[in-house]
């Protein structure tokens, strides 16, 4: 334990315990800070455009975003709980709630041109400028939380929860109003606010920052704890040089997480229990451990995604312990009616064999209710006119012909219309009977026991099949450089390159083609670039051939129906900008000068497969020749009138039977436009299967 020693109190920073639902983590106004500042680095604002929207749960989107020059980027928003990049892959509901679908309408495609905190409150603006106007998208983390969606006109179009309060409404077409703030702006902050504090008398000084300010108790006792002042110390009994010291620490930390200075890191305390993931180091954990991460919203989304999964484990771990339950209440109910069919058994026994033991005196009563009956006397007076030793009449049921009697300790009933022989063979076939019982009564004991037994012995193992069942995100493969174009790796393992629109297509010749590449081009306007990086060395007529197949694939050919184009190609040097006096190129499109050399009756055909990198599953597309040297899952597609999504899942389907067993899930899983960016066209028509 760490002493902080002041002039006026010792402070001692211990490990607090944290237990269950106690973990559960909601962002706090300093880790959107640092949320924000790592944002704003890694999101090309004024570039970055929303690809697409997707909403995960009543609470939750996630915002697709196309970084140019970079990989795509998820943006996670929990209403009321967290922001952060994610790079696992969620699954999403099949249909797009109504919300969703709105968010679509108005942002997909749309420019991000700002992403802010608002004051420093748990609050945070996107704002997104598309054809129609520049649109806002907030989301609260504070309370219950809500994502709200504002016109350019600043009207509330659509929010996750509509509702009415006292400062403000969440109503549609009203004029949108931020929340009213909890406190201070700490970056805003001058030494004269913190002298309000005094005012506040003898509420303890940790709770006088959190209503003052706009920061929640965790940042309240870490400034405490760096001014070395004891958080339940009285407003009024601080001095000058407390308040100083209290005002500095507070803009320094604000400061450092706005400025994106950080050091982010999950805690967690010696038990390996998460505690909680902080944008900076704090003292109050400075006992516990820290795994570092490379970013905050890195170790934000592994936090959550940990949580997520302990509340998973948890709600299995219940849901076993209650099946355990009904187990052994079954078990006690089973062996009850396994004790009442053995007292059965020897009670039936027992009574055969007492009426055997007194057949003469049992005969005797027999033979004199005869004797009445034939007479006419009234025999169910027989326990006034009979005495016989040891046998004592109880009771007789005139209507049904019984007589109870007891002999010793043991009370039954005879039929008087059976004879004694009889009346025992009786008892001894339901006791037989019983024990036919007792067979089954026994089985189902052992069954009991046994599903008892294997749920207490395998609950991890029972635990790691529900998980699996509970179909645990993966992580989002990290692509290569070269996937933001279209890419195969030939036959001789050469890297070829297409353009997939004007942008890329740009991108592709202007920056990544080099003087000793050879450049393709089908032979038809609206066709790609295409090329071949070779690093110096020369390939053969089978690569070139390769490269014209995919560049015919990939042209405007595709979508007219053609089976074969004539495709050329041409050395960098020939490839250029400089377009004719009075003419003008557009975005993506090059003046070719000199020899063309052409590849003649190239075909319009696609080989799709999957292979397996780093364990991870890799879609892989491209001239079927080459693609079926990489793996032997994969199939072919010709131009054809089956769109893309449709066409995608009819090859997920095939290429997850072509994989091993242990492999299908994974093939299964993967995201239909992982495929769907390998069809031509977004249509065609599968001719074989490998």
């Amino acid at each position: 334990i760490r002493l902080v020693l002041t002039s006026r109190i010792n402070l001692k920073v211990q490990p607090q315990k944290f237990i269950g639902k106690e973990l559960a983590k909601n962002i706090t106004s300093f880790d959107i800070a640092a949320v924000i500042a790592e944002l704003k680095r890694i999101i090309d604002v004024g570039r970055a455009r929303i690809n697409n929207v997707y909403q995960i749960n009543s609470k939750t989107i996630i915002l697709k975003i196309k970084n140019p020059s970079a990989q795509p980027l998820n943006l996670l928003m929990e209403s009321g709980k967290r922001i952060h990049l994610t790079s696992y892959r969620i699954e999403k509901p099949l249909r797009p709630p109504p919300f969703c679908m709105a968010l679509r309408k108005y942002l997909k495609n749309g420019v991000i041109t700002e992403i802010s905190q608002h004051e420093f409150e748990r609050t945070i603006k996107i704002e997104i400028q598309t054809g129609k106007g520049k649109f806002k998208l907030i989301a609260e983390f504070f309370g219950e939380g809500n994502i709200i969606l504002v016109s350019p006109e600043n009207k509330i179009l659509h929010a996750l929860t509509y509702k009415r309060m006292r400062d403000r409404n969440i109503i549609r077409h009203e004029e949108f109003k931020y929340a009213p703030p909890s406190g201070l702006n700490p970056l805003k902050a001058n030494r004269e606010d913190i002298r309000k504090i005094l005012d506040m008398k003898n509420l303890e000084v940790v709770k006088a920052l959190t209503r003052l300010f706009s920061i929640g108790g965790l940042y309240a006792e870490e400034i405490l704890l760096r001014a070395g002042i004891d958080k339940k110390t009285p407003c009024e009994n601080l001095t000058e040089k407390e308040l100083n010291r209290i005002f500095d620490e507070l803009q320094n930390l604000a400061l450092q997480v706005a400025s994106g200075s950080l050091q982010p890191a999950i805690i967690v305390d010696k038990e390996e229990k998460l505690v909680d993931a902080t944008p900076i180091r704090l003292r109050k954990y400075e006992n516990y451990v820290h795994r570092e991460f490379k970013s905050f919203n890195e170790a934000l989304d592994e936090f959550y995604m940990k949580e997520e999964l302990k509340e998973k484990e948890e709600a299995v771990s219940e849901k076993i312990r209650r099946k355990l339950e009904e187990l052994k209440r079954r078990l006690k109910s089973q062996e009850e009616a396994f004790n009442r069919i053995i007292m059965e058994i020897e009670t039936k026994k027992g009574i055969g064999g007492t009426i055997y033991a007194h057949f003469h005196e049992l005969q005797a009563i027999f033979q004199k209710i005869e004797e009445l009956k034939k007479v006419g006397e009234d025999w169910t007076k027989i326990a006034e006119k009979i005495s016989v030793p040891s046998v004592k009449i109880i009771k007789v049921n005139a209507k049904k012909l019984f007589i109870t009697v007891k002999i010793g300790e043991k009370e039954f009933s005879l039929n008087i219309r059976h004879s004694i022989q009889e009346n025992a063979a009786k008892y001894y076939s339901e006791a037989k009977k019983a024990e036919r019982k007792l067979k089954g009564a026994i089985n189902s004991i052992e069954e009991t026991k046994k599903q008892i037994e294997k749920l207490e012995k395998s609950l991890a193992e029972a635990l790691a099949e529900e998980e699996e069942k509970a179909k645990v995100p993966v992580k989002i493969r990290k692509k290569a450089w070269y996937e933001k174009f279209r890419w195969f790796h030939s036959s001789e393992g050469f890297l070829i390159l297409g353009g997939k629109d004007a942008t890329t297509n740009e991108l592709l010749v202007k920056r990544y083609t080099e003087p000793h590449d050879i450049v393709f081009h089908a032979d038809i306007a609206g066709a790609p670039f295409v090329i071949v990086k070779t690093e110096g060395k020369k390939p053969t007529e089978k690569t070139l051939s390769e490269a014209a197949q995919f560049a015919a694939s990939f042209s405007k050919a595709w979508k007219m129906g053609l089976s074969s184009l004539d495709v050329y190609w041409v050395k960098p040097e020939q490839v250029g900008k400089g377009a004719p006096s009075g003419q003008f190129l557009k975005k993506g499109a090059f003046i070719i000068r000199g020899k063309k050399n052409y590849v003649r009756h190239a075909s319009l055909k696609v080989a799709i497969g999957v292979t397996f990198k780093d364990g991870e599953v890799l879609v892989i597309g491209g001239p079927p020749e080459a693609i079926s040297r990489q793996t032997k899952a994969y199939v072919e597609i010709t131009p054809g009138d089956v769109p893309s999504g449709r066409l995608a899942k009819e090859i997920r389907k095939i290429l997850a039977k072509k994989v091993p067993k242990e492999r299908r899930k994974d093939v299964l899983e993967v995201p239909l436009e992982d495929i769907q960016q390998f069809i031509p066209s977004g249509k065609g028509r599968i001719v074989k299967a490998s």
